[in-house]
């Protein structure tokens, strides 16, 4: 996979794309990650790429022909046109099926904003999704940007080494991750659950799978309600 970032920031990038899975699966070449800066394509000497908004009222808004040009210079960069996304806190939202059905891409292209937000017409004029990673605003799109990377990457065959682990998690079928536990058997009192240490799979994927629909109900009803509905579409009332 390909997945290219236009930023006003490629500098935020570094130290996130240099550790762990993400360094990992760029020296496997699972994905090449390359960083584009939107100022390169602004037209004065300034490099000015955001301006007042038409009819008044607070910031600025990011103009449209930087970002515009800087696209298609991407685009021109490989002959798989990518799938645009604009990191936006109106946009869709984010969640693992999101990132389980980008990861089936060749090829990503991430736009982060700043400032007040985008020129409407960079919205309607190139075809992009736009996704939302929260019901909240930050500075700018750069982490959102690297969320989604890192989210998506996780989920390309071989990043992970272990390709089970991926399946393995929270959201991945609707239900929270099963509890964890490592050696000591005992630590401060705290005990790890014998089922866990008696060698039988059978009975440890069972308790397993009870944990993670008391941990669902308990701590997000609202995916539960969901999970409930997906499994049986017919069922309308979720308390049963």
């Amino acid at each position: 996979m390909r997945i290219d970032v236009l930023t006003l920031f490629p500098e935020m990038f570094e130290s996130p794309l240099s550790f762990s899975i993400l360094k990992r699966a760029q020296q496997q070449n699972i994905v090449q990650i390359a960083l584009s800066n939107i100022r390169d394509f602004a037209l004065d000497s300034y490099h000015k790429v955001d301006d007042s908004p038409y009819g008044g009222g607070p910031g600025m808004v990011m103009m449209c022909q930087p970002v515009f040009d800087c696209l298609d210079h991407v685009r021109s960069m490989d002959p798989e046109p990518g799938k645009v996304l604009l990191m936006c806190p109106q946009g869709k939202p984010f969640d693992q099926q999101m990132a389980t059905e980008l990861a089936a891409q060749k090829r990503l292209i991430l736009i982060a904003g700043r400032y007040e937000g985008f020129d409407e017409r960079i919205r309607t004029g190139l075809d992009a999704e736009a996704i939302s990673i929260g019901d909240y605003v930050l500075s700018g799109g750069e982490l959102s940007a690297m969320v989604v990377i890192d989210a998506v990457v996780r989920l390309l065959p071989g990043a992970l080494g272990d390709n089970q682990s991926a399946h393995d998690e929270s959201f991945t079928d609707g239900l929270l991750e099963y509890p964890h536990y490592t050696r000591p058997e005992n630590f401060r009192g705290m005990i790890v659950p014998p089922i866990l240490l008696g060698g039988n799979h059978a009975k440890i994927a069972e308790w397993r799978l009870q944990q993670r629909i008391e941990r669902t109900q308990k701590q997000r009803p609202d995916l539960w309600a969901k999970y409930l509905q997906q499994s049986n579409p017919t069922k309308t009332n979720t308390n049963e």
